[in-house]
């Protein structure tokens, strides 16, 4: 069998399955696994395939066929300029949260100097894509993440890409943002977080892949809000006087997110993401 052939029987088995994007995830499991170069796929398509790479290729297809997600099949990712570690038992990085690093960079660099060294939580922090995203859009800036995540599985993954990026200032650490406020006193310049907001009413709906993904990572509680209730209450009020905090919202929360910081005496501001989709909400006093 030559690539091409292979190819083909892999992206018609994964169309067959209802895969969103066949072509898109057949090219990146014969890249990954046939050790060839990214978008050069078409080069190699009269190229013999070897029979162990066509094994491979052919039983990952299968799993993702069978709703794994691709993510942790190829088990990492990329994110901004970042190369993640991902798997079962971490959220995988998506480009919404992209907005999120990119808003948070832009305000450090208006708020606060070069000079000294800026304190940021990253709350939720699951892979760390959040913490060291901001870090590597600003590198030359001192910035120290707190990365704060209480699943064993995702703090390995956290631990695992902080210590792939020394140069950044990443410190993974345990803890429940609902319960562990108080081991953090502060103040603290910055303020990031990704939380679980999905309502508990929409979880069974969300598409087979991302049932895959840990439940504690997307269930935001009966209305989605939980976790914006205790960064508001517990977390924010630690925040330095020009500090400011940045949490990502799903589709459709931003007016609810906005009541509750409206009602705790923050001011906000909404930022959409790539889509044009109100992604992301910045708090400051």
């Amino acid at each position: 069998m030559v690539y091409g052939e292979l190819m083909k029987t892999v992206q018609d088995q994964l169309e067959k399955a209802g895969c969103d994007s066949p072509a898109f995830d057949a090219a990146c499991l014969m890249e990954d696994l046939g050790h060839i170069p990214k978008g050069q796929v078409f080069l190699w398509q009269d190229r013999q395939v070897p029979e162990e790479t066509a094994r491979r290729i052919l039983h990952a297809s299968e799993e993702r066929a069978g709703g794994r997600p691709l993510q942790y099949i190829l088990g990492s990712w990329d994110f901004l300029n970042l190369t993640l570690r991902v798997g079962e038992g971490v959220l995988i990085p998506r480009p919404d949260t992209e907005s999120l690093c990119l808003a948070a960079a832009e305000e450090i660099q208006k708020r606060f100097s070069p000079n000294h060294t800026i304190e940021v939580w990253d709350l939720c922090a699951g892979t760390g894509c959040v913490g060291l995203g901001v870090c590597s859009l600003i590198p030359d800036w001192p910035v120290r993440v707190t990365a704060v995540e209480w699943s064993d599985q995702a703090l390995s993954y956290l631990k695992s890409n902080a210590a792939s990026y020394p140069q950044y200032h990443v410190d993974p650490v345990k803890g429940d943002i609902l319960r562990d406020g108080g081991r953090f006193p502060g103040p603290v310049e910055v303020i990031l977080s990704n939380p679980p907001y999905i309502p508990e009413a929409d979880l069974p709906g969300l598409q087979r892949e991302v049932h895959r993904e840990p439940s504690m990572a997307l269930d935001g509680g009966r209305d989605g809000l939980t976790f914006y209730r205790a960064i508001i209450e517990g977390w924010l009020p630690k925040l330095s006087e020009n500090g400011f905090a940045v949490m990502e919202i799903g589709i459709g929360q931003g007016p609810a997110v906005a009541e509750l910081l409206k009602d705790a005496g923050w001011k906000y501001r909404i930022f959409p993401d790539w889509a044009g989709v109100d992604r992301v909400v910045l708090a400051e006093r």
